[in-house]
């Protein structure tokens, strides 16, 4: 099994989900004793975030390709990018790698597309809703994306000040709940989880569309790519 590469800490909070279910993963399919070899490298959110804000992407690029390939050199067989919004910088770190860097966005249209679903809702950081690098990969694979129509600005602010901090909170909940309804009544079959802290507050059992958790399913494809080439 390869040596998956995480780069996470944004936030650490979802970082330990993919921990635990890339751990998981192999557990279950290697059994025994197994768990993943992993070198995982955690930054300090808070100047990430501050780029975001600024709108320096590619300062928050170059700096991510340079821990990606830090940890090709260490070892790593291939490299994940444990966040969606940063996902905007793939194409930077992409080229500075010789190793597959697997995209969040591709495991989660393989997973709607194989279900028979073509229009989905997708909800995450404004950054993520309202720029069209994530939906333009989905689209690319014939996916109708639709982002919420209003209320933007709330769903991104409870990511930031609540979830990226470990908290949960019912009125948080309901927010996403209606923002969901809003997005079944336009047409959608379904949401994606596209922040990887959304899955902490929303899941099936309170969504009104069935959802797609872009944590769960970015680690499983992690597993995936690394069993392929068994050592």
């Amino acid at each position: 099994m390869k040596t998956i590469g995480l780069i996470g800490g944004m936030s650490w909070e979802s970082t330990a989900h993919y921990y635990a279910i890339i751990n998981r993963e192999t557990a279950q399919r290697r059994g025994g004793l197994h768990s993943a070899p992993i070198l995982l490298h955690s930054v300090d959110f808070a100047p990430i975030e501050a780029l975001q804000r600024q709108g320096a992407w590619a300062e928050a690029g170059e700096h991510l390709a340079g821990i990606a390939r830090r940890l090709q050199g260490a070892g790593a067989g291939l490299i994940g990018l444990c966040t969606n919004t940063m996902h905007l910088c793939a194409p930077t770190i992409v080229s500075a790698l010789s190793v597959p860097f697997i995209h969040i966005a591709d495991p989660t249209a393989d997973a709607l597309l194989a279900d028979g679903l073509t229009t989905v809702g997708l909800l995450g950081t404004r950054f993520t809703m309202e720029q069209s690098f994530y939906a333009d990969r989905l689209r690319a694979r014939g996916l109708t994306v639709l982002t919420p129509d209003v209320g933007i600005t709330n769903l991104d602010g409870i990511i930031y000040a609540e979830l990226c901090r470990g908290i949960v909170t019912e009125p948080s909940r309901q927010i996403y709940v209606e923002a969901i309804a809003r997005l079944k009544a336009r047409g959608a079959e379904a949401v994606i989880l596209g922040c990887t802290e959304i899955g902490m507050l929303i899941d099936d059992s309170v969504s009104p569309l069935p959802t797609y958790d872009t944590t769960a399913l970015h680690a499983v494809a992690l597993v995936d790519a690394a069993l392929r080439h068994e050592l």
